[in-house]
């Protein structure tokens, strides 16, 4: 294993350091207790041949499939337009039309239907043309639900297309790789499918409600939270304020509020209003308040943790005072880190999963190798596929 070998290459035990200060390093890894949780069972939409019974699928090593199943709700698209920033000699209409009929048969298999021809499809070549042929197609079809754009490979047009559909004209784009346009495999056009579902507010599937845990018993809103900062070097950009709300009951939908402060500011300093949105716009869609808040906040180092906790849970607290007096929600703050340097190995090979011999996915963590007073715990939630897996 490389990280014993790096370990004994390194022979900390004969480095004088060290050894003045009475500190010896164990070769061998420490090892510890852990347990992979059940996976919750997803339920779509259709019924089983044999019977009545809503379809269900039960997750192996964190994945599945969905063959010969449909959306929880599919979404119908009327109106569709295409465009393509590939040169015709490298995608020509063929392919391009090949491409679409393909995708159609497959969505329409997910109980996602494509109701009509595409409005039109137009060929483009450079980045400033995204925003005059958005809004030239926005203001000739106002009923337009979605632009599928095909692009040449990873291209600033990309983030281009983002910024005119989401924030100018406010419309969905899907953007697809030429190398998936000429070659399209059944579960690339099926991942599609996953995307355009829910952009347009469709429900892939849900967790089956007989099986969901105590805490959706009663009304609850999951937030998400998290600071995007500029990169190394920039002293000038904004840092960037997000936060995302459950706004159903499954939950599957989610509504977002975002703001721009000040430069690597990690506090967010909006929080207050932000949340305050988010609960009005959860009454709106469920016509219930929230008795719990589950908030998940990323990005929160340990040298951060009170400073964070103290500032942004009293801006939770608040916000659900300012919109009645007496309002005052359960709630779990749980920071999320990513970026640490734990690494977890099956002590077991029968446990190993995939070729790269990985934990399994649900494998927990929370004794041990845990913070002695803090409540925390380590938790590997999806299948990894690459051997040194961060959790």
């Amino acid at each position: 294993m490389e990280i014993n070998h790096l370990v004994d290459k390194a022979n900390f035990n004969d480095n004088p350091y060290l050894r003045d200060f009475g500190i010896s390093i164990d070769n061998k890894m420490v090892s510890v207790t852990g347990r992979v949780l059940p996976p919750p069972r997803l339920q779509f939409g259709g019924r089983t041949q044999s019977s009545n019974d809503m379809k269900w699928v039960e997750p192996k090593k964190g994945q599945w499939d969905m063959r010969q199943k449909q959306f929880k709700v599919g979404v119908e698209i009327q109106s569709w337009a295409v465009v393509n920033f590939v040169q015709e000699n490298a995608c020509g209409d063929d392919q391009q039309r090949r491409f679409l009929w393909d995708m159609k048969k497959i969505s329409s298999d997910a109980g996602m239907h494509f109701v009509n021809d595409p409005l039109f499809i137009q060929r483009a070549t450079t980045l400033d043309q995204v925003e005059p042929i958005f809004v030239q197609m926005t203001r000739t079809h106002r009923q337009l639900q979605l632009i599928i754009v095909i692009l040449p490979g990873k291209t600033p047009i990309y983030a281009e297309v983002k910024r005119v559909g989401d924030i100018l004209v406010g419309i969905a784009t899907q953007c697809v790789q030429l190398k998936n346009v000429l070659r399209p495999s059944a579960q690339t056009l099926s991942n599609l499918c996953l995307k355009i579902n829910v952009k347009l507010g469709g429900i892939n599937s849900i967790i089956v409600p007989q099986m969901r845990p105590s805490v959706f018993q009663h009304p609850v809103i999951f937030l998400g939270a998290d600071v995007t900062h500029p990169p190394a070097g920039d002293d000038k950009k904004p840092s960037i304020a997000a936060v995302v709300g459950s706004m159903d009951a499954h939950p599957c939908r989610y509504a977002s509020s975002v703001r721009v402060q000040k430069h690597r500011q990690e506090i967010i300093v909006d929080l207050g209003s932000m949340v305050r949105e988010l609960l009005i716009t959860f009454y709106q869609n469920t016509r219930f308040k929230p008795t719990r808040i589950i908030f998940y906040r990323d990005g929160v180092s340990e040298g951060q943790f009170q400073q964070v906790l103290q500032f942004e849970l009293r801006q939770v607290r608040e916000a659900c005072m300012k919109l009645e007096e007496n309002y005052q929600p359960g709630i779990t703050f749980i920071v999320v880190q990513k970026r640490h340097h734990t690494r977890l190995f099956c002590a077991n090979k029968e446990d190993q999963v995939g070729k790269s011999c990985n934990i399994p996915a649900g494998t927990t963590v929370d004794v041990g190798i845990t913070h002695p007073m803090e409540f925390d715990f380590y938790l590997c939630s999806h299948a990894g596929i690459q051997v040194n897996h961060t959790l």
